[in-house]
């Protein structure tokens, strides 16, 4: 369905009839208040817009529509009078897709409407392969993963029930400590799973609520005590090295700025290999603290970095990944719902950083 919102009768009729003796549906606004009213409704898959209208001009027609997250891509097509390049940037930087100019020719109205059309199906397509690519790495990656810690508590469950008249208290210790370590790791997984869902239908960075939850430690401490915990945990305490300069208290809650580091030294250690070392530092930079989280491990090529998001797995067929590729997707999530920022800088088998920046209170 094409929309015309178009204030000059015989304008709107003979757009109406090329649309309609070319086989587009299409409904038509004489104003822009009943054309931004008609778009809420209908939802069109593309929008004519006169410049200059009563009571709504194009311009604030755009801008509004624009807030709307289900018109906010729809194909936009302005039709003016008074063509200039001052008129054309100022609607271009609005969100129009087109200009076209009065009186305007059966052919190039054509053109434009087909030329705008084609370019949103293919968006549209490249967006639903990039769904259904999710989908496939979710359908392969989730039973695995799910899987494999699972097996290992059942197996070593099955030894103790099967075997316990002749283990050793030594013996029942190891297998024991091994079940809780695929508790763990199947724990993570699923708290990983709850936690970007979370994030995902989260909006606003900062309720009320979080608020009063806000560290009274300063980041340095905090980031403090997970390197430590993280560098113990993968026996690698003297691999770690920490940098931080500048203290500042942070406008996020203690524990998703946790979440944060946890994710991210977490891969350096696992990712890097004992003896080399895990380097993070800190420093107050316009009252934002920049954390950097340095190894130099495996690394990442540029596709698997722009490909940071949603459950992604990296060379699952070379490497066996502990864990479920979301851990990166998450500090991301975060660091955007709190107004810092993040960025991977990586060269493959040399070194990876992890770059945070989050606002201070």
């Amino acid at each position: 369905m094409i929309l015309v919102i178009e204030d000059d009768d015989d304008i709107r009729e003979n757009i109406l009839e090329i649309l309609s003796d070319s086989g587009f549906e299409a409904i038509a606004a004489p104003n822009g208040k009943i054309g931004v009213e008609l778009a809420q409704q209908h939802k069109p898959n593309l929008i004519i817009c006169d410049v200059t209208m009563p009571e709504l001009g194009g311009y604030d027609v755009i801008a509004k529509l624009r807030q709307e997250p289900e018109l906010a891509l729809t194909p936009f097509i302005f039709l003016t009078g008074m063509y200039d390049q001052t008129s054309l940037r100022h609607g271009m930087t609005l969100g129009a897709d087109d200009y076209l100019s009065k009186p305007i020719s059966r052919k190039v109205l054509l053109d434009a409407i087909n030329t705008r059309l084609e370019k949103q199906a293919l968006i549209n397509r490249q967006a639903r392969s990039k769904l259904d690519a999710l989908r496939n790495s979710i359908s392969l990656s989730l039973p695995h993963e799910l899987i494999t810690p699972l097996s290992g508590i059942l197996g070593l469950a099955q030894i103790l029930i099967e075997e316990y008249a002749t283990i050793s208290p030594n013996e029942i210790l190891e297998i024991a400590q091994d079940i809780e370590a695929s508790g763990q790791r199947l724990n993570r997984l699923i708290q990983n799973f709850i936690t970007y869902a979370e994030l995902q239908i989260d909006r606003k960075p900062l309720s009320e609520d979080e608020q009063s939850k806000l560290s009274t430690e300063t980041s340095n401490v905090i980031i403090t005590r997970v390197a430590i915990a993280k560098a113990k945990l993968a026996n690698r305490e003297a691999d770690l090295q920490l940098e931080l300069d500048d203290e500042i208290a942070l406008a996020v809650p203690e524990t998703k700025l946790q979440k944060v580091l946890e994710e991210v030294i977490d891969n350096a250690f696992k990712y890097s290999v004992v003896g080399t070392p895990v380097h993070i530092s800190s420093q107050k930079i316009d009252n934002h603290a920049v954390i950097r989280i340095g190894d130099r491990g495996r690394g990442m090529t540029a596709a698997q970095v722009n490909d940071v998001g949603g459950y992604m797995q990296f060379e699952r067929t070379l490497y066996e990944q502990q864990g479920s590729g979301l851990g990166l997707a998450i500090v991301k999530r975060i660091t955007e719902l709190y107004g810092g920022s993040f960025r991977i800088e990586s060269e493959v088998n040399v070194q990876t950083t992890v770059e945070i920046s989050l606002p201070g209170c």
